[in-house]
């Protein structure tokens, strides 16, 4: 048992540093393109492998932690206190949410049933960066509206805004961990 407690923590620990490098790179090349924050990045990729792996409990730890290293780091734009958590700590904490079909991949894993985990996968990938894009779309309305073309509905603007990076994220994130789980499927159980 204690064994297990130590692999958790240091997966935790590793995965949460690898989806913060992960980010930097993401960062440094598409800072230019949106420059309120966010980009299109593979950065959530360690959450989610966190998440179906250990289930909620491990993709909420890991996704919050991701977050707070970025706040903590100075690597985020934040501009008031509640921004900052709802971009931040909430908007990656939800990634974990992945989890929820955690032992549903792992058994379709060690049945073999390859299309039944890649969906089930998606599934999970997709409810953590829908999520996710919530809690930015709401900081984007709520804190960045002034930032709208004159004339352009704010919600319009969150939603073309958050939708450019946040769609292919997800696409992108989706197909390198079936990829992963594909390459190392005995690492999932």
């Amino acid at each position: 048992m204690k064994q297990s407690k130590t692999l958790f923590l240091v997966e935790v620990a590793v995965f949460t540093a690898l989806a913060f490098l992960l980010d930097l790179v993401s960062n440094f090349v598409f800072s230019r393109i949106w420059p309120q924050g966010g980009s299109v990045s593979i950065a959530m990729v360690p959450v989610f492998l966190m998440a179906l792996r250990w289930g909620i409990k491990g993709g909420l730890l890991t996704g919050f932690l991701f977050g707070l290293l970025q706040f903590v780091l100075g690597y985020s734009q934040i501009y008031t206190p509640v921004q900052g958590i709802i971009d931040y700590l909430v908007a990656f904490s939800v990634l974990g949410l992945a989890g929820i079909f955690a032992s549903q991949v792992k058994g379709a894993v060690q049945a073999q049933k390859k299309g039944k985990w890649m969906t089930l996968a998606t599934i999970g990938i997709l409810l953590g960066s829908l999520l996710r894009f919530l809690a930015h779309f709401y900081s984007g309305i709520v804190f960045f509206g002034e930032y709208a073309p004159e004339g352009q509905n704010v919600a319009l603007y969150s939603l073309l805004y958050n939708g450019t990076y946040m769609l292919p994220s997800f696409i992108i994130s989706a197909i390198v961990v079936i990829l992963v789980i594909s390459a190392a499927p005995k690492r999932m159980v």
